[in-house]
C-alpha cells in the first residue's frame, strides 16, 4: 500500500513539473491585421512565463519572402526569421512575424499591382506597431527589419513609434543607385542607356511611356508606380530621422548587401550601434565566402544562425530597455 503511494506521490509531481514546463515554454499563435483589401496573417511567439513581456516586430524582405523568411524563388526553407522569434522568445521577448500582402498566407490581401506602392507596405507595419501597443500583454516595442524590410521597418518605427529598431542586412543607398549597381556592366550599351532614362525619369516621379522589351519585366508600366513610390526613400536619410536606439547588422559573407552599406547607415546615424558579423550571410547563416555555399544555405533549415547574432541583438534590446 505504501509502494502505491508513493507512485501515485511520484506521478502527480511529475505532472505538475510537466504543466510548469509547459507554461513556461515559448508558444506561437496566430495573429491578424485587417486592412481594406484583406487580411494580413502572421505568428505571434510567446515567451514562456511571464504576463506581460517585450514584443519584437519583424519584417521580412522583398519578393515572395514569408514570415519564416523563406522565399517562393528557392527551393526548401531557411527559417531564418523564425529561428529570430524562437531565440527572442527565449531571451523572454515576444515576437510577431507575418505574411506581407500578396505572400503565402496573406495573398488575398494583395492588391493589383497597379495600386500596390511601397508605402502599403510601410502602413502595414506601422499598423502592426499600433496593435501591438494596444495589447495589453506587452510592453515597451521593437522593430527587426530584414532586407528590403529593413526599409519598411525603419519607416514604420518612425510612423508608429517604436522603442528600438534593428536593420539585418539592410542598405544605405536608395533604389535607383542600388540598381544601377546590379546592373552596371552587364547591358549592352543602348540597352545601358534605356535603364539610366528611365531610373532617372522614376527617381523624378516620372513614370516612363516607352520601355525596351528586354527591360520590360522590371519597368512595365503597371509596376512603375510602385517603383516610383519606393524611390522616393533613401535608407541612409532616414535612418539619421529615428528619435530611438538603433543597431546595425551585416554579415561579412553576404552576396546581396554588402558591408559597405552598414557603414554608410553608420555614417549617417553616428550613434547607431554597428555589428559586423564574421561569415554571416545573407539568409543569417554562418557561412564561407563560397560562391555555391551561400546559396545552398538559403535552403537549409537545418543551419543555425551565426551565433554571434542573438547575442548581439538580445544584448542591444535589453540595453535599450526593452
Amino acid at each position: 500500500m505504501r509502494k502505491g503511494l508513493v507512485t501515485l506521490w511520484t506521478m502527480l509531481v511529475l505532472a505538475a513539473a510537466a504543466q510548469v514546463a509547459a507554461a513556461a515554454a515559448p508558444a506561437e499563435q496566430p495573429i491578424a491585421l485587417e486592412t481594406a483589401s484583406g487580411t494580413v496573417h502572421g505568428t505571434l511567439r510567446l515567451p514562456g512565463g511571464a504576463d506581460k513581456a517585450p514584443v519584437v516586430l519583424i519584417v521580412a524582405g522583398s519578393g515572395p519572402t514569408d514570415r519564416d523568411g523563406n522565399s517562393a524563388m528557392l527551393p526548401g526553407r531557411n527559417d531564418s526569421l523564425k529561428m529570430l522569434a524562437d531565440a527572442l522568445a527565449q531571451a523572454g521577448f515576444a515576437s510577431v512575424r507575418y505574411d506581407k500582402r500578396g505572400i503565402a498566407a496573406s495573398r488575398a490581401a494583395a492588391l493589383d499591382e497597379s495600386q500596390l506602392r511601397f508605402d502599403t507596405y510601410v502602413e502595414d507595419a506601422a499598423a502592426w506597431i499600433a496593435k501591438l501597443k494596444r495589447d495589453p500583454r506587452f510592453t515597451k516595442l521593437a522593430v527587426i527589419g530584414h532586407s528590403e524590410g529593413a526599409l519598411i521597418g525603419m519607416l514604420a518605427a518612425e510612423k508608429a513609434g517604436a522603442s528600438a529598431y534593428v536593420s539585418l542586412a539592410g542598405v544605405a543607398e536608395g533604389p535607383g543607385a542600388v540598381l544601377r549597381k546590379q546592373f552596371a556592366g552587364k547591358l549592352p550599351p543602348p540597352l545601358a542607356a534605356d535603364n539610366e532614362r528611365i531610373l532617372a525619369s522614376l527617381e523624378q516621379g516620372k513614370p516612363v511611356a516607352e520601355v525596351p522589351p528586354a527591360l520590360m519585366a522590371l519597368y512595365r508600366p503597371s509596376v512603375q508606380p510602385y517603383m516610383i513610390s519606393w524611390m522616393k526613400y533613401v535608407p541612409a536619410q532616414r535612418i539619421a530621422a529615428l528619435r530611438m536606439p538603433v543597431l546595425i547588422v551585416q554579415g561579412t559573407t553576404d552576396i546581396q548587401v554588402g558591408v559597405e552599406q552598414a557603414q554608410a547607415l553608420k555614417a549617417a546615424r553616428p550613434d547607431a550601434e554597428l555589428l559586423i558579423v564574421p561569415g554571416m550571410n545573407h539568409v543569417l547563416k554562418e557561412v564561407p565566402l563560397d560562391p555555391q555555399q551561400p546559396l545552398a544555405s538559403y535552403s537549409d533549415p537545418a543551419l543555425p544562425l551565426h551565433p554571434q547574432l542573438m547575442p548581439a541583438v538580445v544584448g542591444f534590446l535589453k540595453k535599450s530597455q526593452l
